[in-house]
This record gives C-alpha cells, structure tokens and sequence, in this order.
C-alpha cells in the first residue's frame, strides 16, 4: 500500500501545519513587538508623582531627575519635599575639635544672648537657611577638588525649582541649644507672621525608674548641680527653696533660649515662604528632636500679608510680650520606665491673647481648660506627651515677660 501524497508520512505530528498557523505566527509577532515596549512608560504622571511624594527627600528626588527627561519634568511638581541639611557653614576658621562631639559652650554663648548678645548657633543657622554667597553659589565640586571647595547651597536655593510644593519639612543637623548630657529641653512652636504659642518640656535629669530609691533619690541624678532642693516632695505646690536655689531662674533661661531659638528658624524662613505660595504645611525641626517649628496654612498666609518685626539688629523675629504658665514637679513617673526629676512644662501665648486663655486658666493655682489642654499635651510625641499630660493637671503658676 502507497503512502499518503503530501508530507503526512513525513510530519507525522502535524507540526509543519501548526507553524504554518497564522494565528500562531500573529501571536509570536504581538510578543516580539511586545519586547520593544517601555511599560514604565506607559504609567501615568499622577501615579510617577505619587511615588515622588512618598520618596521626598530632596537628594533622592535629585537623583530620580537625571534618570530620564520625563522624571526631569516631574520631579518639581511634587507636593510634599523633605529637606535635610547636613552641615552647618562657619565664616570663621573651624575649630579643632573631635568627630561627633558637640561643642559644650553653645549653652553658655545662648546666656550672652539673653543678655543682648549674637550667638554663632544663630549665625550658623542664618548660613544654612539664608541664601548662601555668590562666591559659594557660582563654586562647582569636580573630583580634584578637596571637601572645602564643596559647594554647599540653602534650602530656598534647593527648592525654588520646584513649583508645587505644599508640605515641606526641613531638618537641621542637630538642636541650637548644646545642653549637657543627660538634661532634657524640648520645645515646639507655633508661628503666624510672629509667635502664636510654644510650649517647652525641660527636666534637670532623664533616669530610668528601676534606678530610683526610695531611700536616696538624689544619689541618682546625673547632674546634681541642677537637683531640686524639695527632693521628692510631691505635694503639687513649688517649695520656697525653688525660688532661692537657681531652680527658677534655669527654667526662665531654658524658655528665653528655647524662644531665642524658634523666632531666629522663624525669621530665617522668610525667602522659602516668599518663594513658594503652594506652601500649606511647613516644619523646621533638627535631627536630635530638640524643636520643632509649625507654621499651617492659616499662618502661612498670615506671614505673607503681615510683614514680619525683626529684633533690633538680630537675625530673628521679635517675640512679643508673653504670657507664660509653668506646672513643675520635682519627680515625675513616666509610662515605659523613665523618671524626670525636676520636670517642668512651660506653656507660653502672647499676652493680647491672655483674655481669651482667661477663662479657661483662671489664674494661678486655677484649672486648665480643655482646648488649652489639648495643644499644650499633644505638643510632643511619647514618652514626652504622657509627661505633658500629667504635668498640665497639676497647680498652674503664671509669669509676664515682656517683649524682646
């Protein structure tokens, strides 16, 4: 018996009939076709810009701009940037020092300013937020180049190509006020075109509570030149010897540097706010979480109408005449197993607003309102808010400053 004509003997499988499909062949053309497309590509800007916001870091957001020319295009119209300074620029000679070590007369040099006097920490912060020289400004880093030729540029020249901006967070390399180690001084506040509120937690000591004894407290402390004459009595009114021992007079020089510190972030801002009328949300802080600068939507436009009153010949905002409330305790037990001997909680309004804080403060020893409650307690983040918490339910003392 012949075989079959055709090529069935030879291609038993039927597989030259399957390569001659030509609905095979379209689909082995789609996929080769499909090999030449950029997917990425295909992604909409609104998805690209959202990846953008979560990156937000300025560096990072730098570097995503020399990826392509659509990123290139894109990156300045994200609305959300964070900023991080690494460095503070001196216009005198750097001083010898150890790597990392923090320079302990920052602290004494903040008194002098209490006293009417600059300080270098806001001479330095003025180098990082203000516009940097034209001599630094037209400097280019090539690879032969040593680190002190390094261009350095502020925050206003980082951002003014970005477009959209409507949260910004910039962060200093580290707090103004150099406090010894084992003291606690924390501060935020709150600024329209000058100040609206700050609130400022201090304690002469930070200890874990496994370490108080019940029999000699004071042995504890890490720092006894700032232990409190009451020791341990807890009965929620201020001793007499608090007045007498330089207790007093350290809690007003922490509030007067803590101020010092946020009118000159405050008054330094200037040229990025200027720069940026998108801006709703915008937060100075530091890396060590000293203090926290917040300025809304309503106080960003607030700043824009109203101009701003420069103190004297300093660098910074004029702080108006203050009306400040102060609860102390000499040991304060904290949730998490810390203990702040000599806390103190100082919650500072501008005395034309001291009508209004009336009625829910009453005076001293008088009850906190619950409006004010809430601002002054959620001023920090944990274990710190607890303290606050606790602190605010305590006698409420008052005190007058005026302006400076």
């Amino acid at each position: 018996m012949s075989p079959p004509s055709g090529g069935a003997a030879a291609d038993p499988a039927g597989s030259r009939l399957w390569l001659c499909d030509p609905a095979v062949e379209e689909e082995e053309e789609e996929e080769v076709a499909a090999e030449g497309i950029d997917y990425f590509d295909q992604l909409p800007d609104s998805l690209l810009l959202a990846v953008f916001n979560l990156i937000g870091d300025v560096k990072d957001l730098g570097r995503c701009c020399v990826v392509s020319r659509r990123f290139h295009d894109l990156v300045p119209l994200v609305d959300s940037v964070l900023v991080r300074v690494d460095c503070v620029i001196s216009d005198g000679p750097s001083p010898s020092s150890t790597g990392g070590d923090k320079a302990r007369g920052v602290f004494s040099l903040l008194a002098r300013v209490v006293l009417g006097g600059l300080v270098k920490p806001l001479q330095a912060l003025g180098q990082i937020l203000g516009p940097s020289s034209a001599v630094t400004s037209s400097r280019r880093y090539s690879p032969s180049s040593s680190s002190s030729e390094v261009s350095h540029h502020s925050p206003a020249e980082v951002l003014k190509n970005f477009n959209e901006i409507r949260r910004l967070r910039i962060e200093l390399p580290a707090g103004e006020l150099g406090v010894d180690d084992g003291i606690l001084l924390k501060w935020k506040a709150e600024f329209g075109s000058s100040l609206d509120s700050c609130v400022i937690l201090g304690a002469a000591s930070v200890i874990p509570s496994s370490s108080v004894s019940p029999t000699k407290p004071s042995s504890l402390d890490p720092n006894p030149i700032f232990q409190d004459a009451c020791g341990d009595d807890d009965s929620g009114v201020i001793p007499e010897s608090f007045y007498t021992n330089g207790n007093l007079k350290l809690r007003v020089f922490w509030t007067i540097s803590s101020l010092i510190a946020a009118s000159a972030r405050h008054y330094l801002l200037q040229p990025i706010i200027a720069d940026h009328e998108t801006l709703e949300n915008l937060e100075l802080t530091d890396v060590d979480g000293q203090g926290v600068l917040t300025m809304n939507h309503g106080q960003l436009q607030e700043f824009r109408v109203k101009p701003v009153s420069a103190s004297g010949s300093s660098q910074r905002t004029l702080v108006p005449a203050l009306s400040i409330r102060l609860w102390y305790a000499p040991h304060l037990e904290l949730p998490g197993g810390v203990v702040l001997k000599g806390a103190t909680l100082v919650a500072v309004r501008p005395s034309e607003e001291k009508d209004r804080d009336a009625a829910g403060v009453g005076g001293c020893g008088g009850p906190v309102g619950s409006l004010d409650r809430c601002w002054i307690s959620n001023a920090f983040e944990e274990p710190y808010r607890s303290a606050a918490r606790m602190l605010v339910k305590r006698r409420t003392y008052s005190l007058e400053m005026n302006s400076f």
